[in-house]
């Protein structure tokens, strides 16, 4: 089966027919349109100027094949970073499955084990794992037991969720489609609240502004307190004030009785 995943006839000619390379596009599948990313094998094989070959990217200098990626037009938003990351891919494919990338797919028994091994590559985390197993089985064949469970949702059949889906410009746009629904829709539930949401928000703002009014009458009443209490000390002082000075006035007039 011919992939259709760059919209490129050279490029996908070369991603149907070297599973490395197919690997690397799938790696470069992040933050940049996927055109882009599955485009970029075939031009590194340009600028290499020999096929695409793990142990041969493995020996390589990594910022010999930085500067690769960064040339202009740059292989991808992120040059640096993803140059690293088919480096440590080649590595990987070299050391571990002796330069062979289907090795990977081919001897995996189950879907989990497949899912598995696609996770401890580099850049391939849950959600990408489970798209390269859902295009593993859908366009190339690879179906150990269980690889829809594992690969779901993006393995379920009649699904536009993924580039396991894309077999051509129709099914590109149907499945860009469907992520700006989903989009839409992830954005939609961050903004509403449910019944029980909206419910508990009311009743922590009435909490809130009744603990307000609260503290605010504690205030009152303490502040009132304390003046009240510097009133009476103000008084008692004054008072003893007063005191003090009838009795300096009884006195002066003894004195001046005596005399």
């Amino acid at each position: 089966m011919t992939l259709h995943l760059s919209q490129d006839a050279d490029a996908d000619a070369l991603l149907t027919r070297d599973p490395f390379a197919l690997l690397v596009g799938m790696v470069l599948d992040q933050q940049v349109p996927l055109e882009w990313a599955f485009a970029a094998p075939f031009e590194l094989q340009r600028r290499l100027g020999r096929p695409l070959d793990p142990a041969g990217i493995a020996a390589m200098d990594p910022e010999a094949l930085a500067s690769i990626f960064a040339a202009k037009p740059a292989l991808h938003r992120y040059p640096g970073s993803m140059a690293a990351r088919v480096h440590e891919l080649s590595r990987i494919v070299t050391e571990r499955y002796g330069g062979d990338v289907t090795t990977i797919w081919r001897d995996a028994v189950s879907g989990a084990e497949l899912l598995g091994r696609i996770k401890e590559l580099p850049g391939f985390g849950e959600q990408k794992s489970k798209i390269f197993v859902a295009l593993l089985g859908k366009q190339l064949g690879v179906r150990p037991e269980g690889w829809r469970q594992v690969s779901a949702p993006f393995g379920d059949a009649g699904s536009f969720r993924s580039v396991a889906d894309i077999t051509g410009p129709d099914t590109l746009l149907k499945v860009r489609a469907v992520k700006a629904e989903h989009k839409k829709m992830a954005a939609t539930a961050g903004k509403r609240s449910t019944p029980a949401e909206a419910a508990t928000k009311r009743a922590t703002k009435t909490a809130v502004a009744k603990k307000a009014v609260a503290e605010k009458a504690a205030a009152k009443k303490t502040a009132g307190a304390a003046k009240k209490a510097v009133a009476k000390k103000t008084a008692g002082a004054a008072k003893k004030v007063g005191t003090a000075r009838a009795a300096t006035k009884g006195k002066a007039a003894g004195r001046a009785a005596t005399r």
